[in-house]
């Protein structure tokens, strides 16, 4: 007696997670034969639920892990150009104190 009601809900189920397509072609030849095909796809689709509360939270963590990339790739920017900037400046000052340096020792010297 209640295998009947647990047959028609398993029927249900199937039929809800089952999904069908037919397509019909037809083709004329020159002589005007018909030819007709026609082909059924049916297939089983598994019950999907999407959590959405955990997929805004995911698309917001990706977000925020985005920006801190971002944010440390310009401070990394700017740290690279500060150095350079110091290595200059550090370059600049030697060349200047070798250039006295030879100049003090190439000078001509005074006669007494």
């Amino acid at each position: 007696m209640r295998t009947t009601p647990i047959l028609a809900l398993v029927a249900i189920a199937m039929l809800t997670a089952c999904e069908q397509k037919t397509e019909t072609r037809t083709a004329t030849d020159s002589t005007g034969t018909v030819e007709q095909k026609t082909t059924t796809v049916t297939s089983t689709v598994p019950a999907m639920q999407v959590d959405t509360a955990a997929t805004a939270a995911a698309k917001q963590n990706t977000e925020n892990a985005a920006h801190d990339v971002a944010n440390g790739a310009r401070e990394g920017a700017h740290d690279v150009a500060n150095g350079a900037r110091d290595a200059a400046h550090a370059t600049g000052t030697a060349m200047e104190s070798a250039g006295k340096k030879i100049q003090e020792n190439t000078a001509p010297r005074k006669k007494q």
